[in-house]
């Protein structure tokens, strides 16, 4: 360790902190000085306000009196004894439109006025009841008018309405005769019908009993294509020998189908044996290839080893031996004794 770089860093270290510390000191000092200064600053500001108020009140005192105040009027104590009528007629020169004094209805003869029109309004009411009950009268002989006029106007309709009554009533007894008539004829129209039809589904019952279809006669459903095609619409089932050849192949390829499955599980059987085998040889030559490692291992483990012993051997020759003496001054005499 460099004892005396050390101690030159202390020094340095320790002059740094006491110039920081000086340097502080001065920064103190400094703010400080400034907020002396502020308050003194601040203290002559108050000290001029309150001059300043001071001189604006005894300047409003001396030269601004309520007295000469534009605004005086609205709060002269002496103003109701000082104060003149609002007007003294509706033609009084001081009633003007800005001065908001005379407005609709508030003249000087209001009560005359006010009397004539009421009388005025008497009249009319009058005039109104007159005109109303005229018009009462209207309305009460045009009513009596309306009246007579829809009796006389439902007793014509009644009447009309009596001979579409008797009209459609004699209407309705030859619609009743003529429906009697066709509905004769239409049961008597079915009746044969019925007979017909019965006659027909005889003939039919009777056609389809002999005929082919209900006979199952296997010919019909023979096609003109071959004996091996059918008619599907005629064709009634296989016979006895079809079926029989049916089910005799149905049989052989079942046993057919046991035959495959037989093989097949023979081949999946030998599959897995071969996998087995197969599992076990490779589970054989894994632990062949990990007891060759584990060998390997332990030969390689034993030549660290015997290095190792060497290495230490070599180190402690070096230690105790080789590197136990000091070079003198002859050893580097020797050197740069020659040119080339």
């Amino acid at each position: 360790v460099d004892k005396d770089a050390l101690d030159t860093q202390v020094k340095d270290r320790k002059i740094q902190e006491a110039a920081e510390k000086a340097r502080n000191e001065q920064l103190a000092n400094e703010m400080k000085q400034n907020d002396k200064i502020m308050c003194m600053l601040e203290e002559r500001q108050k000290n001029d306000i309150r001059n300043m108020n001071k001189a604006i009140s005894e300047f409003q005192k001396n030269f601004q009196k309520p007295e000469t105040r534009r605004e005086f009027d609205l709060s002269d104590p002496q103003a109701l004894k000082k104060d003149r009528p609002a007007r003294l007629s509706d033609n009084d020169p001081r009633c003007t439109i800005s001065g908001l004094q005379k407005f609709m209805g508030e003249d000087l003869n209001y009560h005359q006025r006010m009397k004539f029109q009421k009388e005025q309004l008497r009249e009319w009411s009058l005039q109104q009841q007159r005109d109303w009950k005229n018009a009462l009268a209207d309305q009460k002989f045009a009513d009596d008018l309306y009246d007579k006029n829809r009796i006389e106007l439902d007793q014509k309709t009644m009447e009309q309405q009596r001979k579409e009554e008797e009209s459609r009533r004699a209407v309705c007894a030859a619609t009743k005769d003529f429906n009697r008539t066709q509905a004769a004829e239409l049961a008597e129209r079915k009746k044969l019908e019925k007979c017909q039809k019965m006659k027909e589904d005889m003939d039919e019952i009777s056609s389809l009993l002999q005929g082919d279809l209900l006979s199952e006669n296997p010919e019909q459903a023979v096609s003109s294509f071959g004996r091996h095609r059918v008619i599907t619409d005629r064709w009634k089932g296989m016979n006895q020998d079809q079926l029989m050849a049916i089910r005799c192949s149905q049989q052989q390829q079942v046993l057919e189908k046991l035959r495959l499955k037989e093989e097949e599980s023979q081949r999946v059987a030998e599959w897995d044996r071969q996998c087995i085998q197969a599992a076990r040889a490779q589970l054989v030559l894994e632990r062949h290839q990990r007891r060759q490692n584990r060998e390997c291992r332990r030969a390689l483990d034993n030549i660290n080893a015997e290095l190792c012993q060497e290495q230490k051997s070599k180190n402690i020759y070096l230690k105790e031996e080789a590197y136990s003496n000091f070079p003198t001054g002859q050893y580097y005499a020797q050197f740069n004794t020659t040119s080339r």
